[in-house]
């Protein structure tokens, strides 16, 4: 699994123009489902994220995870985070995995994120969405399951 985690003020997901998610402050988590990927890929990256220490403490520092800081988690499915634009001009998706085999992933991760006490939102899954966001600091970190744990 690839993450793109942004730490926001606030984000919104829509869905033909309707607001089906929506948060103050916390992360927008955009997720891509590789093929090799398992439920337990989920969970762990779902506790790397939670465990991130990207929200101020009281010195300004960041110190504070997205537990300690009370904060919540938007999760937007994204498959383009896969994709590969070393060849040529359009990019490839190969990596990524096809829809029947990624959305029980998908919704695993955000129940993973769920059952650790986080505040959750979603947008939907292979969807057209809207994604609005305003970015705070801004700190954006990219996770690569292959490459982070």
């Amino acid at each position: 699994m690839r993450a793109v985690v942004q730490r926001v003020k606030r984000a919104e997901v829509r869905v033909e123009g309707r607001t089906i998610g929506q948060i103050g402050p916390g992360v927008l988590v955009m997720v891509a489902i590789a093929r090799a990927d398992t439920r337990e890929t989920g969970k762990v990256l779902a506790e790397k994220i939670a465990s991130l220490r990207i929200f101020n403490d009281d010195h300004g520092r960041m110190n504070l995870d997205l537990r300690e800081a009370g904060t919540a988690v938007l999760v937007v499915s994204e498959f383009t985070i896969y994709g590969d634009c070393r060849k040529g001009r359009r990019p490839s998706y190969i990596q990524a995995a096809p829809a029947d085999q990624a959305r029980p992933l998908y919704h695993a991760f955000v129940e993973s994120i769920s059952a650790l006490g986080m505040q959750v939102e979603t947008g939907e899954f292979q969807a057209l969405m809207e994604v609005e966001l305003t970015n705070d600091g801004p700190v954006t970190l990219l996770l690569d399951s292959n490459r982070v744990f």
